[in-house]
């Protein structure tokens, strides 16, 4: 049982971000605690259990992959700063994904994690935007997309200042806002470049276990590292004086004090947190600006036998939109099944002779929180089970046919999620699974000594959240003691 009231350094949620920055300090002799609500760490990217069965809840695929060797990128640097051997990740290649628009997907883009695919497909099905391309990424490669300093800027100017196809553009934008855009229909062009590396210039892999692999290799430093956490124990207000958080309540009520502390649980939601603490009832007397407005739903199908056995081995990601236009926008229904995201973990590679004992099948699409806030219980169950048949019959457009009653005798159980889950694992309002629009790179707050980490610092992806914490970390205590 913890039973300090004073740390050198107290962060809120024990996300990717919340976790890194807490190794990252304790490796440095900080006295830190993470104050967790759930009791299972990971938040976005964690993980439930049904039956035995256990879900991941965020994990499609860790991006920015380089093989051993490549120097100098996000991977390399979050296992040095986190003293992580990369054997300890145990991460497996996709085998390749794609990028197909039109009603069945008539135009795609092939990619794997050699960049060299990507810019063939190109060459081949936009022969006249290759020279634009090959632009375009040379600029990215340059960019300094890490900078705190970055100056904002529009992401499809520049994209388009370099490609004149429509549709190159909508296809190259898809995967990369489907996997961290807060933003709807345009991103910041540092935002857009930190996607495009993490997915094309890097790469997509998975550990064979998923995330809890990743989440007990952190857990487990941290730990070693001196680090303490309470779980089931969220933060309730904090209180402030003369422009500094001077207390962390709990949940249960009691008073811890810091004198840094680490948000991961993103801006507004750490913005109701001082209000509450300076006396406001609730978080309706003043809601926060910037609130995200855009959340998912996801169906996934557990199946007796591997996806192959359809003819659904070759892809590992598929990226769909049903016509030429890309709609990344706030949908005016609960869900828009236009466009969205294919995901077979099956299809990395493991190895010869393993695999996953199951196969399983996951659709992502775009939902709106507000039609599925305050529906019944019985109610929030019938929609799931609509849609959950919607969303599926929409992403088998994109791939090989198979019948209905086969795929129903393979099926063995089923489940969704939806954006009310989003709130329940990260907090977020709104089901904003990547939070507020508004990036704070610099991670400052309105107080001296209270600072953002993970979603709204800005850096995105299992990679990037982990970094996040370790540059705030690094930046606001490490450098400045």
């Amino acid at each position: 049982m913890n039973t300090r009231t004073h740390y050198d350094v107290a962060i809120i949620g024990a996300g990717m971000s919340g976790l890194a920055a807490g190794i990252r300090l304790a490796h440095f002799g900080k006295r830190v605690c993470i104050f967790e609500r759930h009791n299972v760490a990971g938040g976005l990217n964690s993980f439930y259990s049904i039956d035995g069965r256990k879900f991941d809840v965020g994990l499609h695929a860790m991006t920015n992959f380089v093989r051993p060797g490549v120097k100098g990128t996000p991977l390399t640097k979050l296992l040095r700063q986190l003293r992580i051997d990369r054997d300890e990740l145990a991460l497996c290649e996709q085998k390749q994904s794609r990028i197909a628009f039109g009603p069945r997907g008539e135009t795609s883009l092939r990619f794997t994690n050699d960049f060299a695919v990507l810019t063939a497909e190109v060459a081949e099905k936009f022969p006249m935007q290759i020279d634009g391309f090959r632009r375009l990424v040379a600029i990215m490669r340059a960019y300094d997309d890490v900078s705190l300093d970055a100056q904002p800027e529009s992401a499809r100017a520049v994209v388009r200042s370099h490609l004149t196809d429509p549709l190159l553009e909508e296809m190259l934008f898809c995967p990369v806002m489907y996997y961290g855009s807060a933003s709807e229909h345009d991103m910041e062009f540092g935002q857009f470049v930190i996607m495009f590396k993490a997915l094309f210039l890097e790469g997509f892999s998975r550990p064979f276990e998923g995330v809890r692999l990743v989440i007990r290799v952190l857990l487990e430093k941290y730990r070693a590292a001196g680090g303490e956490r309470r779980m089931k124990c969220g933060v309730q207000r904090i209180i402030t004086e003369a422009e500094r958080a001077t207390a962390l309540v709990l949940d249960d009520g009691t008073e811890v004090t810091a004198d840094h502390v680490i948000s991961s649980i993103g801006a507004p939601e750490t913005e109701i947190l001082v209000q509450l603490g300076r006396g406001a009832n609730s978080a309706a007397d003043k809601p926060p600006a910037n609130v995200g407005q855009l959340s998912f739903v996801e169906t996934i199908t557990v199946l007796n036998g591997q996806p192959a056995n359809f003819g659904w081995g070759g892809d590992t990601i598929i990226f769909f939109n049903d016509s030429p236009h890309f709609h990344y926008e706030r949908c005016t229904g609960q869900v828009d099944t236009r466009s969205g995201v294919i995901c077979f973990p099956n299809n990395f590679d493991f190895g010869p002779k393993r695999s996953l004992s199951e196969g399983i099948f996951r659709v992502t699409c775009l939902a709106d929180y507000a039609h599925w806030a305050n529906l019944s219980e019985d109610h929030y169950r019938a929609d799931k089970l609509r849609w959950f048949t919607a969303v599926q019959r929409s992403a088998r457009r994109f791939l090989p046919a198979v019948d209905d009653a086969a795929l129903a005798a393979a099926t063995l159980t089923t489940d969704m999620f939806t954006p009310r889950t989003i709130t329940k694992f990260t907090g977020h309002f709104g089901g904003a699974i990547y939070g507020s629009p508004i990036k704070h790179r610099q991670g400052r707050t309105a107080l001296s000594n209270l600072y953002l980490c993970g979603t709204d610092q800005g850096f995105l992806g299992i990679v990037g959240a982990m970094l996040s914490g370790i540059s705030m970390a690094n930046y606001h205590i490490l450098q400045k003691g």
